[in-house]
């Protein structure tokens, strides 16, 4: 795929706390084919919510000039083209799921919808409601969209919660991104997975799916054509094991619930050296936890969605940070239907009317929210701390208990120099305290473009590129993105307590076995110039085994009070797209309950009269 074009910027303005996106200022403006007007710009001017605004001076602009290696006025990204997802059946289903918002019936009195949280579940919730024809009001208890994909600007760079992957097995976020018009902020890499070789440091080894093969037969290629994490026994053997599982279907994964990762490869007789040399890290990249604590389930249906679908392990970048590039087209979109976003709206407490239902929302500030229906779709942690009293021993609520949140760290750090051992890809480290990384200066090629223009154009000073650095040219920088994972020896219960030091020299040190010819644990090598480690003590449930049943559907049941997020009902689990589809099932079940909703409504209006 490759794009041409000039930069945009979006003006966020503000007014008592209401997110208003849809002022633009189109004075750079960036060229995104297929967008539509609002939601093809770019935030680089942002509300002090995501951190420190940029501020562009477009009538005294300063001119830097550029160093003859810096890069063109024009920007031009060349990147691997979207795979074929819109004929899967999964595709196909979660398009007709949301088609039945846009074409259900008008409501002749629409609903104003609570919504607490505006982290994917709840934007999801929100967009599809106001798509059926209704008003919600999205609350965020913070300064930043995006809950577990916010992310925050340090002196024009961007650090994130974690490193977030889209995979074309999430059909309900592709659906996403083509309603909203931004296909095109999806950076597709090759078909592969690639692990670093610990034994072998500075190597890797590659699981390539080949194009012209339909699933499972890519996969299965890819699994054979390996030799250097796997032997030929080992294969055979892993193979003979997941044969239940692609005969079963969802009910034999589903059955295996209650089964370790570790567990569960013994039971099939595949030998512990397969977890160790693959599910290991596998097992990290999904939920932070090792094989020996991971309920196989999760496995089985990232593995049946990779197998079943030929793209559907295929993976891609966003091409700059989710609150911009993918939570503020969602928020157009809402606001444009006549829905709200506020931002620096904590609730403070649940609200109960005499019967037990949701009177109102009470926010910290002091101030009331009442709506038709209310939603929580915050973390599983966060509902429980807020949850009434005498809602806490009803079943549904009470099975709760079990769905913990996973501490996650997440480190960024910017170097002083080009990493050149590294891949354009989502790399799998084997290492026993860190998960996954990428170089970020090359899998996000077109943000790093796009500042590179603005610095042309005299927006910013070439020495204060991200990821470039005090006297390099441009692209000459390195950001490395790492996410820590609660494994091993180093469980990040015990390394959230850390000082930020600490994390950056145990980082460090896995690094210098990655990259043993670029980076030592003493800095005499690739020097860090600045980092950031975002600490999440609470991220994704825990996905561990006997969870299952503690899941909640999306309709609770205390009457106009409903759920969304990934620790509830549906079937991708703890992920992004997990939460999307929450999101969708929460705003379906509310369409149903319609009629019910404007009934106890009219019962209240008739009550307060009588009274």
């Amino acid at each position: 795929m490759t794009l041409h074009g000039s930069v945009s910027a979006l003006n966020l303005n503000w007014h008592t706390g209401i997110l208003d996106g849809r002022k633009l200022q189109s004075s750079l403006g960036y060229g995104y084919p297929n967008c539509s007007k609002q939601t093809n710009a770019l935030a680089f001017r942002v509300s002090e919510s995501m951190g420190h605004a940029l501020r562009i001076p477009l009538g005294n602009a300063t001119k830097t000039r550029m160093r003859t290696a810096g890069c063109p006025l024009q920007v031009v990204c060349v990147d691997y083209p979207r795979p074929d997802l819109d004929n899967t059946v999964n595709f196909l289903e979660a398009a007709y799921l949301s088609s039945s918002f846009r074409n259900s019936p008008r409501p002749a009195k629409p609903l104003k919808i609570v919504v607490a949280g505006a982290g994917l579940a709840g934007l999801s919730t929100a967009k599809y409601l106001a798509d059926a024809g209704h008003k919600p009001v999205l609350l965020e208890a913070r300064e930043v969209l995006g809950g577990k994909v916010a992310a925050w600007k340090d002196d024009g760079d961007w650090y994130e919660t974690g490193l977030h992957i889209f995979f074309g097995a999430y059909p309900n976020i592709q659906n996403l991104f083509g309603e909203l018009g931004i296909n095109d902020r999806l950076q597709w890499k090759e078909h592969s997975m690639i692990f670093a070789m610990p034994n072998h440091p500075g190597e890797f080894s590659r699981f390539d799916f080949a194009e012209v093969l339909p699933a499972p037969l890519n996969g299965m290629w890819a699994i054979l054509k390996n030799n250097e994490m796997l032997t030929w026994p080992e294969k055979v053997k892993f193979a003979i094991g997941l044969l239940p599982a692609m005969v079963g279907g969802q009910a034999y994964v589903e059955a295996q619930d209650g089964l370790t990762v570790q567990d569960w490869m013994r039971k099939q007789g595949v030998p512990d050296r397969v977890t160790k040399e693959v599910f290991i890290a596998m097992s990290k990249a999904l939920n932070f936890i090792n094989p020996d604590e991971l309920s196989m389930q999760c496995i089985l249906i990232a593995l049946n969605r990779f197998l079943q679908e030929k793209h559907g392990s295929k993976m891609a970048f966003l091409d700059g940070n989710p609150p911009e590039r993918l939570c503020m087209p969602i928020v157009d979109h809402i606001q444009s239907l006549g829905g709200e976003v506020r931002l620096n709206s904590r609730i403070k407490k649940i609200e109960l009317n005499n019967d037990g239902t949701v009177k109102s929302f009470l926010l910290n500030t002091g101030e009331i929210i009442e709506g038709d229906a209310y939603v929580f779709a915050t973390p599983v942690d966060i509902l429980k701390l807020l949850l009434p009293d005498n809602w806490k021993e009803i079943p549904y609520f009470k099975k709760l208990e079990k769905l913990v949140g996973v501490p996650v760290i997440n480190v960024h750090i910017w170097f002083d120099r080009k990493l050149k051992n590294t891949y354009d890809h989502l790399l799998f480290s084997r290492s026993p305290l860190l998960s996954v990384y990428a170089d970020m200066s090359v899998t996000c090629k077109v943000l790093l473009e796009i500042w590179c223009a603005l610095a042309r154009l005299g927006a910013l000073s070439e020495n204060r590129l991200p990821g470039v650095f005090l006297g390099t040219n441009i692209g000459a920088g390195g950001l490395c993105a790492l996410v820590y994972a609660g494994v091993s020896f180093a469980p990040a219960e015990e390394w959230i307590s850390c000082s930020d030091s600490e994390i950056i020299d145990a980082t460090i040190r896995e690094l210098a076995k990655l990259f043993p010819d670029e980076i030592s644990a003493d800095q005499s090598k690739a020097k860090i110039v600045k980092y950031h480690v975002v600490k999440t003590p609470r991220s994704v449930y825990k996905t561990l085994p006997n969870c299952e049943p503690c899941r909640p559907l999306q309709r609770s049941p205390i009457e106009g009070f409903y759920l969304a997020g990934d620790y509830t009902k549906q079937k991708y689990l703890a992920s992004m797209e997990g939460a999307v589809l929450s999101g969708k099932l929460c705003a379906q079940a509310i369409v149903q309950d319609y009629e019910l909703l404007v009934a106890r409504e009219q019962g209240k209006l008739v009550e307060a009269t009588i009274s």
